[in-house]
């Protein structure tokens, strides 16, 4: 059957459009890809992990801008040619008819991207995942509470802790991640790990620091968690090998070893009591929230103790700590200091704490 002069016009009406498609959704996927891989979507990669990561989210971009583009200019295409014009509001549109080919390329498509892309996410966790040789990897205990980390180490057969995260450069690290009260998150976006801190289970995942990673990493908790979740910031000091070997020999030093702060309250060694807090009844490591420049931390959940004991007496001291809600330092509201230290710490270490606290805050 011979085509009407109005079929024909339609039909070339319809390849123009369909080139005029093709033409603007290669114009606008390719400027789309430029533009996203230019923009810097992640904080330094410090980690050998965050290489293929960064990858993957790469070809993501490059996968998904396409997808992105072609369904918006078919939208904007169609909306620009079979809008209602004046005199058509009481028409109906024309009878169509489907295309049993167009369902199944439409549906094959994406499909083949998805498979593909999982596949490729599968093998990059995979490899990120993989453990190194046996007895090349350290594993630090990680422990969430509101509104803090705490770090664990076991090394050269010595258990401590630590409010503050060290790891040696080029040297594999295991985190087995633990919360004490809510689901928390342990998040190092240097590393771009992350992972649920979950009561009641142990879950963990595995970086490498690498070696021109040396310095501060910021250490958030993603999930919400409380009043005091924008708080519970910490840091991962990444150091040189001798280094770290010099800070696990400092800090797991006896209790009165001679560390400053030792001789607050007797046998107390109230520095180490601030800096790890008591692990036999639970009291958590002062330094895991607070900034002290004479301990070495810099938590910032609670406030900077060298700007907001400077110049106070020891009875406000121990006020802050068995009562922390009685006075707030500005910028911080109730309930983010846990309010059971009177139960945690002896009199003894608590006066050893308000001893060492006042000496360092002069």
């Amino acid at each position: 059957m011979q085509e009407t002069p109005r079929e024909v016009n339609e039909r070339r009406e319809g390849g123009r459009t369909i080139a005029q498609m093709i033409v603007v959704g290669l114009i606008a996927s390719a400027l789309g890809i430029a533009i996203a891989l230019a923009i810097d979507w992640f904080p330094a990669a410090s980690s050998t992990q965050a290489g293929p990561i960064d990858t993957l989210w790469d070809v993501l971009l490059i996968a998904s801008v396409p997808i992105f583009v072609l369904v918006t200019v078919i939208v904007c295409f169609s909306v620009l040619k079979f809008r209602m014009r004046p005199g058509e509001e009481s028409l109906d549109g024309p009878p169509i008819h489907g295309s049993t080919r167009l369902e199944i390329v439409w549906t094959a498509l994406p499909a083949i991207v998805i498979v593909a892309l999982v596949a490729y996410a599968y093998v990059v966790l995979r490899d990120i995942e993989e453990a190194p040789a046996a007895g090349r990897e350290r594993v630090v205990r990680v422990f969430g509470e509101q509104f803090a980390w705490t770090f664990e180490y076991q090394e050269g057969g010595k258990r401590f802790r630590s409010a503050q995260l060290y790891l040696p450069a080029g040297e594999s690290v295991k985190f087995d991640v633990r919360s004490k009260d809510v689901i928390h998150d342990f998040w190092v976006p240097d590393f771009r790990m992350k992972i649920d801190a979950v009561p009641g289970i142990t879950t963990s995942y595995r970086v490498t620091p690498r070696e021109n990673a040396l310095g501060a990493h910021d250490i958030v908790c993603a999930e919400l968690c409380g009043l005091g979740h924008a708080y519970m910031r910490q840091t991962a000091r990444v150091v040189s090998r001798d280094d770290f070997a010099a800070w696990v020999t400092k800090v797991s030093a006896p209790a009165g070893g001679g560390q400053a702060g030792g001789g607050g309250g007797g046998a107390v060694d109230a520095k180490a009591l601030f800096t790890a807090g008591k692990q036999d009844t639970g009291a958590t490591a002062c330094g895991a929230c607070h900034t002290l420049a004479d301990a070495g931390t810099s938590a910032a959940t609670g406030p900077n103790l060298d700007e907001s004991l400077q110049g106070k007496d020891a009875a406000y001291i121990e006020e802050s700590i068995v009562k922390p809600d009685a006075k707030l330092a500005k910028g911080f509201g109730p309930g983010i200091m846990p309010p059971n230290f009177a139960d945690t710490l002896s009199p003894v270490e608590v006066d050893a704490l308000v001893k060492y606290l006042s000496e360092a805050t002069k």
